[in-house]
């Protein structure tokens, strides 16, 4: 199984700010957006399809502007674990030009208890195979 999830997104009004390019929180929308996708195609394919993600750190840098119309493909894949923390790598191309490039820490939650879970160190190679 690949561990990279990827899809595109044409901006479009609603993406735009004041100064005629993607908003920079709309960033982090797709960011969190994108985790849940990806997690939603391979929850069923792990021990934990129960429980859910929670956002505890994210570092966004921006490299170029995007603008109405542009194309971006994005793409994401969990990086090995850090404890309990998983982090995520999100990247965002505009014609083949990394514009936006973020590092993510993620915990996962038991929903029925709500307490945070530790991973095996090795669940993410059992979930490649």
């Amino acid at each position: 199984m690949n561990l990279i999830y990827q899809k595109q997104i044409e901006v479009t009004k609603e993406h735009i700010d004041q100064n005629n390019h993607v908003n920079n929180v709309q960033y982090v929308h797709w960011v969190e957006e994108m985790a849940g996708e990806h997690w939603e195609k391979v929850k069923d394919k792990t021990e934990y399809p129960e429980d859910i993600w929670m956002l505890v750190d994210h570092h966004i840098q921006y490299k170029k502007q995007v603008y109405l119309g542009d194309i971006l493909t994005v793409k994401t894949y969990p990086k090995p674990p850090e404890g309990i923390r998983q982090p995520r790598k999100v990247e965002f191309y505009c014609n083949d030009q990394l514009v936006v490039d973020s590092d993510t820490l993620w915990v996962l939650v038991d929903l029925k208890t709500q307490k945070i879970k530790r991973l095996e160190s090795n669940w993410l190679d059992k979930l490649s195979q």
